[in-house]
């Protein structure tokens, strides 16, 4: 990070990586498929690297912040222009890739992340107050976007009422906007690294100029742009790939959203691995309130603007393991301090969402 000179493979890989997509408009060739997937992953990997020079010039928790809004807007774009393009069939489109997302997030990346961290460091630590703020926040947006419409009598569930959609939206929005305000502002302090990590060269090292972090800013918004389009050029490959296997259509939107989110979880990965797990809960949580926080407005204004059914209620297996993943992440991110076994647990949850997905 202490060099202004970017790496050559890092403008070249979504210079790469936009040139297939327009190839994928024109032709269609099993090596092009190849191509698309090592783009894709290419990338990914140039964002974590401009979002990391982009993290080191803003400082935390700002750079954190940088890369999950600009991942989450990027989805939002994708989701809504799946919506309209597919009309009244993508109704639950929506809670899908938001739960997706969610156990992704909380499980996936944040029980990767404890494990591996902790497997190389034993315990660490981390900002209490910032990860119960988060958490807090989380709960509620997440029950009242994805169980709450199982319970309102205005309309039958899984899906709200024009008026309540509206009144959804609003508090979702409200939530992540006052703690967008607590992380960067009034509590700054409390998503901050705790202590003096002075192993860690990154964070120590001089920070890039302000033409270097305008240019990494970017070429990841580049990247980011690349990763979700090239996704979707992936698609239908994926979906013919999960019907050939038989298993349930719901899998193609957690391998979409996988895909989507896996800047972040680079970036959570490495940030836990240099033993900075503050940076690493930033990233996992802020990613996950950013989902739900922006993704519902957006959604709810296509649903009142087109008259289309939203349907956001899940189901009960889906309703437990949200339940299950609330209850486990305060209860194991309540501490501030983790261990492996957290991440383990994180780590089975994940695993059976995953098995109960493709074996209902």
């Amino acid at each position: 990070m202490a060099s202004d000179k970017l790496p050559t493979w890092t403008w070249t890989a979504p210079i790469g990586g936009w040139a297939l997509i327009a190839a994928s408009a024109a032709v269609s060739h099993p090596a092009l498929t190849i191509a698309l997937g090592a783009g894709l992953f290419a990338c990914v990997l140039a964002a974590v690297h401009h979002a990391e020079v982009v993290a080191h010039r803003v400082g935390e928790p700002y750079g954190t912040l940088v890369l999950a809004l600009a991942v989450t807007v990027i989805e939002v774009a994708l989701i809504v222009s799946l919506m309209i393009a597919g009309g009244e069939e993508t109704a639950a489109l929506a809670r899908d890739t938001v739960f997706a997302a969610v156990m992704i997030i909380l499980n996936g990346m944040v029980g990767l992340s404890l494990l591996v961290g902790a497997a190389r460091h034993g315990e660490q630590a981390y900002g209490l107050y910032g990860v119960n703020a988060a958490l807090a926040a989380l709960a509620t947006m997440a029950v009242l976007t994805l169980v709450l419409p199982n319970t309102t009598t205005s309309i039958a569930g899984p899906v709200y009422a024009p008026s309540q959609l509206v009144m959804v939206a609003l508090a979702s929005l409200t939530l992540y906007g006052a703690f967008v305000l607590v992380q960067t502002v009034r509590h700054r302090d409390y998503f901050l690294p705790e202590g003096d990590a002075a192993h860690d060269e990154e964070a120590h090292a001089p920070p890039p100029g302000a033409r270097a972090a305008a240019v990494s800013a970017v070429l990841l918004l580049a990247c980011l742009g690349a990763v979700v389009l090239l996704a979707k050029a992936l698609a239908p490959t994926i979906e013919a790939s999960v019907d050939a296997a038989g298993a349930p259509k719901a899998l193609v939107g957690i391998i979409i959203a996988g895909v989507v989110l896996l800047p972040e979880g680079v970036a959570a990965l490495r940030a836990a691995r240099a033993d900075r797990l503050q940076t690493s809960m930033n990233l996992a949580l802020g990613s996950a309130l950013a989902t739900i926080g922006l993704t519902v407005p957006a959604v709810a204004v296509v649903s009142l603007v087109t008259g289309w059914t939203l349907v956001l209620g899940l189901d009960l297996k889906g309703m437990a393991l949200l339940m299950l993943t609330l209850i486990v992440a305060t209860l194991s991110l309540g501490t501030g301090r983790t261990t492996v076994l957290q991440g383990i647990i994180h780590l089975v949850i994940f695993a059976v969402y995953l098995f109960t997905t493709v074996v209902p």
